[in-house]
């Protein structure tokens, strides 16, 4: 049997390893950053709380505790994953995806999502009692096991070598990718591609894919500024703000791509924020006031709990403990607050590729390679777009941002990069 594609019967998945030892550094630097998360979740939404909280529900109902509890979930995920060879995966890569795919239609059914659980105009989320489940948090890691699945069981070289794979591939990812774009959720779907491109990337595909996808991208992303800037323009001929017209446009023709007008507000306050709003008070309002929060913080910030733009609410609070809650960060600790945060995750990342260059066979270095570009595609989105680098897209900070469905799937992302180091060199 090939050591490399084999997987062990459910009876061994708990064996003592060969090497029982864990790896410390990236559960010391997960447990920072996670407490940071808790800290600053905390601080963005303090003037909502007002400290003023009192008896057991009252204080469950506070975001803050409620990530103490998604993360007290979260590390007995990570703990069990851990403790599961990674190889087990492999034989059921297959069926979880399928298992993923189904909540991706489910959450489509008109009415399913209910009022609480649809958020401007989408359907993302899945009811669950006091709680919501995002399908598609799931379905980055089916996709992540599906995709090194295939990649193991075949065969790469040239491009003409590798049509057949890439064929799987195109159908493995597309599917869950098309119905992510149809909740429509832009933001986790566009983590996905970087993810597979790397996984590519190690199976050692002929450069010239890349080139040429690289290419395809670039055009790609010509065509939809352009698209945007081209088609869509302010009813208001003074660049009032989306906050005064309610982001509604005059559109000249039919759009090229079929974005939602929030979707292209935020590629226009990227693209052409002097035509949009002018004024900044509008669909780049935002982003003004991320940039605000972090270039006042200085060196050290103005203190926990003590900063004006989340605390006086012009930061929304809707999404300061959230996909900006590293502008929060940056207010209150500075620069050197914000180093600090880079620095925790610069440690799991660069761990995880260690880890993924000492498995010892290729589904172990697939996913490990995965989890770290899926996670480095996160950080950098998020934080970029908190100063103004990429437009907006929501993507959330791993472990710091707010949000049951992410922790959870960050955990046991992180829970199979842990069990690649721990089963590194057991073979059946």
């Amino acid at each position: 049997m090939n050591r490399a594609t084999s997987a062990p019967f459910l009876g061994a998945l708990f064996k003592p390893t060969t090497r029982s030892n864990w790896d410390l550094l990236t559960p010391f630097a997960l447990v920072g950053l996670s407490l940071v998360g808790v800290a600053f979740i905390y601080s963005a939404q303090y003037s909502v709380a007002d400290g003023t909280a009192t008896g057991l529900k009252a204080l469950l109902r506070e975001e803050w505790c409620k990530q103490l509890f998604y993360l007290g979930l979260g590390t007995g995920v990570y703990v069990g994953v851990s403790l599961v060879d990674y190889r087990f995966w492999l034989s059921v890569s297959h069926w979880f995806y399928l298992a993923c795919l189904v909540p991706l239609f489910i959450v489509l059914i008109p009415g399913i999502s209910g009022e609480a659980a649809t958020r401007w105009g989408a359907q993302r989320w899945i009811p669950l009692g006091p709680f919501s489940y995002q399908p598609s948090e799931t379905a980055k890691i089916a996709v992540l096991l599906i995709t090194a699945t295939i990649l193991v069981h075949s065969k790469i070289g040239t491009v003409r070598q590798s049509l057949g794979t890439l064929g799987k591939l195109a159908l493995a990812v597309g599917a869950p990718m098309f119905l992510i774009l149809f909740q429509p959720d832009l933001k986790s779907a566009i983590v996905l591609p970087p993810m597979v491109f790397s996984m590519l990337y190690v199976s050692k595909l002929s450069p010239r894919f890349f080139v040429g996808a690289l290419g395809a991208f670039m055009v790609l992303l010509g065509l939809v500024v352009w698209d945007s800037v081209r088609y869509v323009k302010f009813m208001d001929a003074h660049g009032y703000s989306y906050g005064r017209d309610n982001g509604k446009f005059e559109r000249e023709g039919n759009p090229i791509f079929p974005f939602h007008d929030y979707q292209r507000n935020r590629i226009l306050a990227f693209a052409a924020p002097e035509k949009v709003d002018p004024k900044g008070i509008g669909v780049a309002y935002n982003l003004q006031q991320s940039l605000i929060s972090v270039g006042s913080g200085g060196l050290i910030g103005k203190g926990w709990t003590e900063g004006t733009q989340a605390q006086l609410g012009y930061l929304p609070r809707s999404v300061a403990h959230n996909d900006f809650i590293f502008s929060v960060i940056a207010e209150e600790k500075g620069f050197l607050g914000s180093l600090t945060v880079l620095g925790l995750f610069a440690l799991v990342l660069f761990n995880g590729i260690r880890i993924a260059g000492s498995a010892r066979d290729r589904f172990g270095t697939l996913l490990a390679i995965g989890v770290t570009v899926l996670f480095t595609v996160h950080v950098f989105v998020n934080i970029a777009m908190t100063i103004g680098l990429v437009p907006i897209t929501g993507i959330p900070l791993p472990f710091i941002s707010y949000g049951g469905s992410f922790v959870l799937s960050c955990c046991l992302l992180q829970g199979l990069v842990q069990s690649v180091w721990r089963f590194r060199k057991d073979f059946t």
